[in-house]
């Protein structure tokens, strides 16, 4: 091995440290960051109602974990600090905008143009001057809030976009050259993606579907490693989302069925059975055109939501447990499970992308016959 060769892997092995101790942080930050908001929240809702909790009070992991793994109306920084994201509404008297600070944490309404709205579990609802939910006004709104985990898209997305622009341009002006930089770093994930995956379960067509592949496997990947670092831009459970995880789903049901020839659709209305088992056949063929997506959208956001909550509960033994005897273990199980989350968000990257590069090729694929 050449000198360059050798720092250029050592520049490797000093990243792939910093990425653990990043996720490492992960666990115990976003546990700690939790407790203190859910704190803070519990203090403006009922400090002086309530008073101060008893000193025996078991610790309740459960709304520090929902809160880390669900969507939000603000970004949650460290402490009492947040980002608070634009809420828009469209009414059916009109559209509003305003900032979700307006909300004080949910425990105070807001009064807009049209109706008072208030947070209730992070859904927005139209409330009375009693603070009551109005159902039939609530149900003739349409939120399209900024909310953590769009903002966190955004950003993934134009992060996708500065990578991929500038190896583009990079590969224009080296044309014939080694590659350097950002472009020999990537290119062999976007040859594996061609090699392995596109080629062998689509064939000689896969060139039409490359552009999807990429863009599935690398959004899937950005957003699960952006999930595990701790602070902003980072902390959104994007892929642990089952309403992205959907459209993902129902964007590779699309391209199948739409690039399915007349071969994949006799297969399902026409198959090669005996006629008198079309009423059996039928609804199983049919019903195997929605299974695929459906269990690439289970999968993903499964996976990626049970490694956030198994990291959070192993954490939050060190405070139900209220000793630190018990951190120890704790952190030997947390350490070990973000080693494993790293590798669950390249694998997970790559099976959606190749499930549906064999779900693509099924639809595609030549007749031959036997």
């Amino acid at each position: 091995m050449d000198l360059n060769y050798n720092l250029k892997l050592g520049k490797l092995a000093k990243g792939l440290v910093a990425a653990l101790f990043l996720i490492f942080m992960n666990a115990s930050t976003s546990a700690v960051q939790a407790q203190s908001h859910e704190e803070a929240h519990a203090t403006e809702a009922h400090g002086a109602e309530q008073g101060a909790p008893a000193a025996d009070e078991k610790y309740n992991p459960t709304p520090p974990i929902m809160e880390h793994i669900s969507d939000s109306h603000s970004w949650h920084l460290w402490g009492h600090t947040e980002v608070a994201l634009p809420v828009i509404v469209i009414t059916d008297k009109g559209t509003e905008m305003f900032s979700s600070a307006n909300f004080h944490h949910g425990t105070e309404a807001y009064q807009g143009q049209y109706y008072t709205y208030k947070l209730v579990d992070e859904n927005l609802m139209v409330v009375d001057a009693a603070g009551n939910v109005d159902k039939g006004a609530s149900a003739k709104i349409y939120d399209f809030s900024i909310t953590k985990n769009v903002a966190a898209m955004w950003i993934s997305m134009v992060l996708l976009l500065v990578i991929f622009l500038s190896i583009s341009s990079a590969y224009k002006k080296r044309a014939g050259k080694a590659p350097r930089g950002m472009q020999s770093f990537l290119e062999p994930v976007i040859l594996f993606v061609r090699d392995d995956i596109a080629i062998p379960n689509i064939g000689h067509k896969y060139k039409k579907y490359m552009p999807l592949l990429l863009t599935l496997f690398f959004f899937i990947l950005i957003n699960n490693l952006m999930g595990l670092i701790p602070v902003f831009p980072g902390g959104a459970n994007v892929t642990g989302n089952i309403m992205l995880t959907f459209v993902l789903s129902f964007i590779v049901l699309l391209v199948v069925n739409f690039s399915g020839n007349k071969y994949y659709w006799k297969h399902i209305l026409m198959p090669d059975v005996p006629k008198w088992l079309y009423p059996i056949m039928l609804p199983v063929e049919l019903i195997g055109v929605i299974s695929k997506p459906f269990a690439l959208m289970i999968r993903l956001y499964a996976n990626i939501s049970a490694g956030h909550i198994i990291v959070l509960s192993l954490v939050s033994l060190i405070f139900v447990a209220k000793s630190l005897y018990v951190a120890p273990v704790s952190v030997a199980f947390v350490l070990f499970m973000d080693v494993l989350e790293l590798l669950v968000a390249f694998l997970q990257a790559f099976i959606f992308t190749m499930l549906t590069a064999l779900f693509i090729g099924s639809a595609v694929e030549d007749h031959h016959s036997h």
